[in-house]
């Protein structure tokens, strides 16, 4: 089955015993038990499990190739999770520009639990190996990476892990399942912040971490979903499933769309360069096109000139909504150093766009506004 059959069915049939083609939602925070007691497997309480984020669970993990998923109340809930299943005292590698709200998460929260980090550039295996320590547990991929575009080979990251006996985690929201299957390439977990492509429409808060396979490692990530609490609601759930089935297609828009944006800021004279995975001029370009199908939606550049005129760069735009999430059929963006803080290692001249669904010669002229 295809892509896009599985998008719109999977998961349809999972604890819906009517007729209906479109699950109900279901709002119950209880479930009756039977008279003979309650087994694992049943309903219970809905922090623990409901119709709804059964449905979307099974959803995700097809889509991602996976064997089993947990949903949480947002993409750093579910970053999160992922860290709290390692003990105090373990070691992990992390992108030097990784999404700053897990940077801040690391340093400000988890450091506190006896995490201890190393962010660094993960654009070489041989970086990645002399960073290692006795006590690393886990490797975090982001790639593309946010915003610089950096571009880390999945595959031969999982095989030097393996060979350590590490986990691999690859945060996948940027390309999506169709762009990018981690999973397939030996990535142990791939984590999605759900409000960006999977949700799509800048109205879901969600995350979730899908597993290859089981093991004991998620079995604790699944503990700390259901005992921490937080869950997504059923109609998030519902939600998310219902913007699902649209995924396939919504991308091949916002790849399209991101394709001809890049190319427009290629050649503009005051831009000085464009982090965009489907740039030839990319350090990665070769490893961008081994392992993945689309190069995504999302583009970062560089104003030539400082980050007073990239701040009036952005504030010019009509059309492009000045907003720092991403994914949705709307094109946001910002001046993304602004958002970041502390911390953060991204040049002050540069922006980063969430190239959305509008006509794609109106975000041009849009941008060529902006920049005039």
């Amino acid at each position: 089955m295809r892509f896009e059959t599985k998008a719109i069915h999977a998961g349809l049939d999972i604890e819906n015993p009517s007729k209906s083609i479109v699950p109900p939602i279901s709002p119950s925070t209880i479930y009756e038990i039977d008279a003979d007691g309650r087994k694992e497997e049943d309903l219970h309480y809905t922090r623990l499990g409901n119709p709804n984020r059964n449905q979307f669970e099974h959803l995700i993990a097809v889509l991602e190739e996976g064997s089993t998923a947990a949903a949480f109340s947002s993409g750093i809930a579910a970053a999160s999770a992922i860290l709290q299943a390692l003990e105090p005292g373990d070691h992990i590698i992390v992108p030097e520009d990784v999404y700053a709200g897990n940077r801040k998460m690391i340093n400000n929260i988890m450091a506190g639990w006896g995490l201890e980090s190393s962010f660094i550039n993960m654009t070489s295996i041989d970086t990645i190996e002399s960073h290692l320590q006795k006590n690393t547990k886990l490797i975090w991929m982001e790639t593309p990476s946010n915003p610089l575009m950096r571009i880390t080979d999945i595959q031969a990251v999982t095989e030097l892990a393996k060979s350590k006996n590490l986990l691999t985690v690859a945060d996948n929201t940027w390309p999506t399942p169709v762009n990018q299957l981690p999973l397939t390439l030996g990535v142990d977990l791939v984590l999605h912040s759900t409000s960006k492509y999977f949700g799509g429409h800048s109205d879901i808060l969600g995350g979730a971490v899908v597993a290859r396979e089981e093991s004991e490692f998620f079995d604790r990530i699944r503990l700390i979903q259901r005992m921490g609490g937080a869950v997504p609601s059923p109609y998030d759930c519902w939600l998310l499933a219902r913007s699902t089935r649209t995924l396939a297609y919504r991308m091949k828009g916002h790849n399209e769309h991101a394709a001809k944006v890049a190319d427009f800021l290629i050649h503009h004279k005051k831009v000085s360069d464009v982090f965009y995975p489907g740039n030839p001029a990319l350090p990665g370009y070769e490893i961008v096109k081994k392992q993945m199908k689309g190069f995504g939606g999302m583009i970062s550049f560089l104003i030539a000139g400082s980050d007073s005129e990239s701040i009036k760069v952005v504030g010019r735009s009509k059309i492009i909504k000045r907003a720092t999430s991403l994914g949705g059929v709307e094109s946001t963006w910002e001046h993304r150093q602004s958002s970041e803080g502390e911390g953060s290692i991204t040049p002050k001249n540069l922006i980063r766009i969430s190239v959305g669904l509008e006509h794609p010669d109106d975000i041009i002229e849009d941008l060529d506004l902006a920049l005039s």
